[in-house]
């Protein structure tokens, strides 16, 4: 079936979350280490690229909307990394800097187009960056049409509750890619996008669709949601509201690195409602989007001319 696009030029999204700093080694492997039984690798370029909620941004940007990001960084070689490198993809965004806070770097080993290796770096920002987030929050929000809250669980999220009634005391529609097993702070919020595993973690296991549904249902009722988008990888996705669940099934293609495939999803899913697509709509071309990313190696966009395509 042919899904028109709309304009997306006008489509203005405020992306609240965990940032991070994706790097990727790639090398050559030829031999194992006479040290341990390891592969050694002869690293031939590096990469970087915007991950986490900063990757949410960038794929909002190439779907050729306004995206704001509000976020915390260390005041250090990373965060200035990242800093330059959402300004490269016009990105408006506003990083906090946070003396104590080292930006979180996954590092990524690649040999031979396979992932070796992840090293990761992070720790907690403090209380007083955070609440001075959460003011800014409420100056920006009254110019967005919808907000992402990118949890990854980092720590940057610690106001989510204030953020939420605040948006959606404005009107705005509130889109959240969860974490963790409490999901009561995402209480009031329109829709979440869990995956099976982050689902699994807070409804339990499932034995077959209508128990699934019953289960989202009464999640749906005791936070207050509009919606819930289950992703499922090689299954498609699943969307969940009042009026029953609507299901996409997967674009059949290879599948080559699932990693931001959820950023992919919830960015475009914002982006066609913020221009003015219904949600079952939205969550087509969302569909659709995530399998465009999953045929790109690691933290990847998807423009809309691939999404024509």
């Amino acid at each position: 079936m042919s899904l028109k696009l709309p304009d997306t030029r006008h489509a203005r999204v405020l992306v609240v979350g965990d940032v991070m700093l994706d790097r990727y080694w790639f090398g050559e492997v030829s031999r194992i280490s006479p040290e341990a039984p390891v592969p050694v690798v002869k690293v031939e370029r590096t990469e970087e690229r915007p991950g986490g909620a900063a990757n949410v941004a960038r794929n909002i940007a190439a779907l050729g909307a306004r995206a704001t990001l509000l976020s915390v960084v260390g005041a250090d070689e990373a965060g200035a990394a990242l800093a330059r490198l959402l300004a490269e993809s016009a990105i408006d965004a506003s990083l906090h800097e946070d003396a104590q806070l080292n930006t979180t770097v996954k590092l990524r080993v690649i040999g031979r187009q396979q992932q070796l290796l992840r090293i990761d770096f992070e720790n907690w920002p403090t209380h007083e960056v955070l609440q001075a987030k959460l003011a800014e929050f409420e100056a920006r929000v009254r110019h967005c049409d919808i907000v992402i809250l990118s949890d990854y669980g980092k720590g940057g999220l610690t106001h989510i509750g204030a953020m939420i009634r605040n948006a959606r005391a404005l009107g705005k529609r509130v889109l959240i890619d969860p974490k963790g097993d409490d999901y009561a702070r995402y209480a009031g919020a329109s829709i979440i996008t869990p995956n099976r595993a982050e689902l699994r973690e807070v409804v339990g296991r499932w034995h077959d669709e209508a128990d699934l549904a019953a289960r989202v249902a009464r999640l749906r009722a005791e936070l207050g949601l509009d919606a819930v988008l289950l992703t499922r990888s090689e299954e498609g996705m699943t969307l969940f509201t009042a009026d029953g669940a609507t299901h996409e099934p997967a674009q059949a293609r290879e599948v080559y690195d699932v990693s931001g495939a959820g950023d992919t999803v919830i960015a475009t899913l914002a982006v066609m409602l913020a221009a003015g697509q219904s949600l079952p709509e939205a969550m087509r071309l969302a569909n659709r989007a995530a399998g465009v990313v999953v045929g790109k190696l690691g933290t990847a966009t998807c423009s809309l001319e691939e999404l024509k395509e």
